[in-house]
């Protein structure tokens, strides 16, 4: 497997040669705690989430991803905003490529099951609000779960 390698407004970050649209999900339970997920390709804490497939609506994706890498099934709840920041680049060096984001980032709340690794996710568990700060996380996920912490009315549009 390849790493996964995030840039955000770093003048030596590759230049991008792809877009592909993907999604996270903020997954909050009745505690008020977060799911979160330690990727296998970067050690990097992070949101669930990943490229929303030929044939999938946005909130299908959604689902998929979050089942896929942390046993959990949810419900789509809202919308936390759409990040497609031309400054944030992803290198995947599996096969050199170099992805500018854009990702549709979604609440939900948990319906069913465990929390369970997967190939992509070394660890999955619940986070208290107060424990993210303390993860090591990519600028631009971060950036999101602030804004969800925001609890604005209005969507986030980056």
């Amino acid at each position: 497997m390849g790493r996964r390698i995030d840039y955000y407004d770093d003048p030596n970050a590759p230049q991008a040669n792809s877009l592909v649209p993907s999604v996270n999900v903020v997954v909050e339970n009745d505690k008020g705690e977060i799911l979160m997920i330690r990727r296998t390709d970067n050690d990097n804490w992070a949101l669930p989430g990943g490229a929303i497939d030929l044939g999938e609506s946005v909130t299908q994706a959604a689902i998929r991803e979050t089942i896929e890498e942390t046993g959990i099934e949810v419900e789509i709840t809202g919308l936390v905003g759409i990040y497609s920041d031309p400054k944030h680049v992803i290198h995947y060096t599996s096969n050199n490529e170099v992805r500018q984001e854009f990702s549709v980032v979604l609440t939900a709340r948990p319906v069913a099951g465990d929390p369970t690794p997967s190939y992509e996710s070394r660890e999955v568990c619940w986070k208290s609000t107060n424990a993210l700060v303390h993860l090591r996380m990519d600028a631009s996920m971060s950036m999101r779960i602030r804004h969800f912490l925001k609890t604005s009315d209005a969507p986030v549009v980056l």
